[in-house]
C-alpha cells in the first residue's frame, strides 16, 4: 500500500529535491509586510523576489527555493468551499536566466511522480494559446515538451485548443486530450494581469499549469462541463509554472527577452491533496486536527457543517500566522484583516453552537502542527492564544447587543441603511464588512448605495467630533495657548510611561496644567525610587523623540474602554458618547486616553527649542496617592 505523505514530509521532500537540482533554499519573507505600501501582506512566492525576476542579482545565485506561508484577502468569501482559504504556504522555485521551460517541466513532473507518487494519469496540463493581433504565438514549446514526457510513460497526449473557460464549459473534454491551450484569463503572467494590462517595459509571458484529477464522480454538472481549468470540482490546480519571456513595447506588441526567468508556485494544502486522493483540503494533515477539535468543542459532524468548520479552521490559521508574526487585532490596515478574521471565525463558532471561548483550544492545535517545521510558533504559542482568546472574549461582549439591536432594526425596517451599518460599527464594533454579511447571512434587505450611506455617517461623525473638540478645555488646563497643550500631551506620555516602568495601571487622581509646569496625581502606594523616576523620564522623552502622530476619533463608551482599552476613570459618569486621544498608531499606540483635548498634533512639538521633559518633584498627594510636577525645558 502507497505511504501518504503529509503536509510537512511533503515540504522536506520538495526543498532536498530543489537542492538535490543545484537550488539554494532562502529563507521565507515575513507574512506582515513593513516595507512595501502597496500590499499589506505577502500573498505569493514570487511577491519578495519581484526585484530579482526584474533584473536585480540575488546574493544567492540563480537557483532559488522555499515555502512561502501566504494570505490573501481576495479570496475570503470563497472560503468554505472544498478548496479556498486566505491562509496557504507556496513551494517555489525560480531560475534567474538560467534553466527555462524544458528542465522546469520535466523537473516538476519528476517531483509529482517520482517524490510525491502521484499516478502519471491523473495529471493535465495547461498552456498558453497566443494572441496573433500582439504577435504572441501559442506556447507550442510547452505543450510540446508536455506531449514527449506523456508519452515517456505510455500516455497519449492529444492537444485541446479550448480559448476561455467559459467556452471550455460549453465544450467539455474529448478522449485523450490532456493538454489544454487557454486564453491570458487563464494562461498569461505580468504584473498587470491579461496581455492587454501589461505594463509597458515589464516582463511577462505564457504559464503552464498542471492540474489534478479526482474522478468524474467529482464533477459537479452545475458548471457546465468538466475541463481541467474549470471550477466544477474534478481538478484541482496544483501548480504553476510561469515563464517570464517577453517585453511589452509601447506600440503594444512584445519582444523576447534576452534573459528568460522561471516562477514556479504549487500550494501546498493542494499538493497535499492529490498526494491523500482528497478533493478537499480540509482533510489533510494541515487540517483534520483542527476540524476534529472543532468537532469535539461543537458536538457535531464536519460532514454536516463542511461550511463553517472550514471558515473557522481557515480564518484562525491565518489570524495565529499573523500574530506569530508579531500583529495584533486593531482598526487598522493589517490588524483590522486580523481582527475581521477573527470576529468571521466566532461568528461561524456561535453558528454551530460553541457558546464559550474556542480560540484559545484551536490556537494550541494549530501552533502544534506548525511548530516542528517553524521554531517561532513553539516560541511563542502562549503569547499568541492570549492576543486571539482576549480578541475572540471582547467581541462576544459586545456581539449578543449587536445581533438583538439587528433583529430588532430588520423587524420594523423593509430595508436597512447604510446608517444602520455605521451604528452596528460604531456602537457594537461590527466591522462593516462583517455587519453587511450578517445582514445578507440573515436574508435581510440592504439598500444597494449602502456604502455610500455609511460614508456619509462616518464623516458627519468626525464632523461633531472636531466641534466637540474646539473650545473644549479639560484636565486642568488654565488655557488654550500652545505651552498648555503642550503640557496636556506631555501629560498623557507621563501617565503612560508610569504604567510602562511601575509595571501595573496607575489611575489618574487629578491634574493641573499651566504655562510653567505640569501637575499629575495617580494611585500608587510608594515612593518612586531615583531609578524609577530617571526611567519615567527616559521613556517620556524617548516617545518625544520618536515624533508619535497625536489624533482623536468619537467612539461608543463601551466600545472605547472595552475594545480599545482607552484609559477613563469615570466611566458611570461618561455619556454614550467619548472623544479618545490616541498618541501613535492605534495598532500599536504608545497612549489611548478618553480626553477632551486639546493637544498638540505629533509629539516632536514638545521638544522644539530642544526642550526635554524633567520631572521636577515626586511626592505624596494623599493616602495611595502621589504627586509629579514636571517641566519641559
Amino acid at each position: 500500500m502507497k505511504e501518504i505523505l503529509n503536509a510537512s514530509q511533503i515540504r522536506a521532500k520538495y526543498l532536498e529535491f530543489m537542492r538535490r537540482h543545484g537550488h539554494v533554499t532562502i529563507e521565507p519573507a515575513p507574512l506582515v509586510l513593513t516595507d512595501d505600501p502597496t500590499t499589506l501582506f505577502t500573498s505569493s512566492g514570487m511577491q519578495p523576489l519581484m526585484p530579482y525576476l526584474l533584473g536585480q542579482q540575488h546574493p544567492h545565485g540563480e537557483r532559488l527555493a522555499n515555502s512561502q506561508p501566504c494570505l490573501r484577502t481576495q479570496d475570503v468569501d470563497d472560503v468554505g468551499n472544498n478548496r479556498h482559504t486566505t491562509c496557504f504556504e507556496m513551494l517555489g522555485n525560480w531560475s534567474l536566466g538560467d534553466y527555462f521551460k524544458e528542465e522546469q517541466i520535466r523537473m516538476f513532473f519528476e517531483f509529482l511522480t517520482g517524490e510525491l507518487g502521484l499516478a502519471p494519469e491523473k495529471l493535465y496540463v495547461s498552456c498558453f494559446i497566443g494572441d496573433e493581433k500582439l504577435g504572441i504565438p501559442r506556447d507550442d514549446e510547452s505543450a510540446e515538451i508536455w506531449r514527449k514526457i506523456f508519452a515517456g510513460v505510455e500516455i497519449e497526449a492529444k492537444i485541446a485548443e479550448i480559448g476561455s473557460s467559459a467556452n471550455g464549459a460549453k465544450r467539455g473534454m474529448k478522449k485523450d486530450e490532456r493538454i489544454f491551450f487557454y486564453d491570458d484569463k487563464e494562461n498569461w503572467w505580468s504584473r498587470g494581469g491579461g496581455i492587454d494590462s501589461t505594463p509597458i517595459g515589464d516582463p511577462c509571458g505564457p504559464d503552464s499549469e498542471v492540474f489534478y484529477d479526482f474522478g468524474e464522480e467529482m464533477h459537479d454538472e452545475s458548471f457546465g462541463r468538466a475541463h481541467p481549468a474549470g471550477d466544477s470540482g474534478r481538478f484541482m490546480e496544483i501548480g504553476n509554472q510561469v515563464f517570464m519571456q517577453y517585453k511589452r513595447l509601447e506600440n503594444g506588441q512584445s519582444e523576447p527577452l534576452k534573459n528568460k526567468n522561471v516562477d514556479f508556485g504549487g500550494g501546498l494544502e493542494r499538493l497535499a491533496a492529490a498526494a491523500a486522493g482528497t478533493p478537499d483540503i480540509f482533510k489533510t494533515s494541515l487540517y483534520a486536527p483542527i476540524i476534529q477539535e472543532l468537532e469535539v468543542l461543537s458536538g457535531k459532524k464536519y460532514d454536516s457543517n463542511q461550511a463553517a468548520m472550514r471558515v473557522i479552521a481557515d480564518h484562525l490559521k491565518g489570524a495565529v500566522f499573523l500574530a506569530v508574526g508579531g500583529l495584533t487585532p486593531s482598526n487598522k490596515e493589517q490588524g483590522y484583516v486580523m481582527r475581521r478574521l477573527i470576529r468571521r471565525a466566532t461568528m461561524q463558532a456561535l453558528d454551530l453552537g460553541i457558546e464559550e471561548g474556542f480560540s484559545n483550544q484551536l490556537v494550541k492545535v494549530i501552533i502544534d502542527i506548525y511548530k516542528g517545521d517553524y521554531e517561532k510558533f513553539g516560541a511563542v504559542g502562549e503569547k499568541v492564544a492570549t492576543v486571539l482568546q482576549r480578541e475572540e472574549e471582547m467581541f462576544r461582549a459586545t456581539l449578543g447587543r449587536g445581533l438583538r439591536e439587528l433583529d430588532k432594526l430588520a423587524k420594523y425596517k423593509p430595508q436597512l441603511e447604510g446608517k444602520d451599518v455605521f451604528k452596528l460599527q460604531d456602537t457594537y464594533g461590527f466591522p462593516r464588512e462583517l455587519a453587511a454579511e450578517e445582514i445578507f447571512r440573515r436574508g435581510y434587505k440592504l439598500s444597494e448605495n449602502w456604502t455610500d450611506e455609511f460614508e456619509t455617517e462616518l464623516r458627519r461623525q468626525r464632523e461633531r467630533s472636531q466641534t466637540a473638540a474646539k473650545g473644549t478645555f479639560k484636565g486642568g488646563l488654565e488655557g488654550d495657548a500652545e505651552i498648555h497643550k503642550k503640557y496636556h500631551t506631555a501629560t498623557h506620555l507621563l501617565g503612560a510611561a508610569l504604567d510602562k516602568v511601575l509595571g501595573v495601571h496607575v489611575a489618574q487622581r487629578g491634574s493641573h496644567i499651566n504655562d510653567e509646569r505640569l501637575r499629575l496625581d495617580f494611585s500608587y502606594s510608594d515612593k518612586l525610587t531615583g531609578e524609577q523616576v530617571a526611567e519615567v523620564e527616559r521613556v517620556v522623552n524617548e516617545a518625544i523623540a520618536a515624533d508619535y502622530a497625536v489624533s482623536f476619533d468619537e467612539y461608543d463608551t463601551d466600545f472605547a474602554l472595552d475594545e480599545l482599552h482607552a484609559t477613563g476613570e469615570f466611566r458611570d459618569k461618561y455619556g454614550d458618547k467619548v472623544l479618545v486621544y490616541v498618541i501613535g498608531e492605534l495598532e500599536k499606540p504608545f497612549s489611548v486616553d478618553v480626553c477632551g483635548g486639546p493637544h498638540v498634533e505629533h509629539t516632536g512639538q514638545l521638544a522644539e527649542g530642544g526642550k526635554k521633559f524633567r520631572i521636577v518633584k515626586e511626592q505624596s498627594s494623599s493616602a495611595g496617592v502621589r504627586r509629579i510636577k514636571a517641566v519641559l525645558e
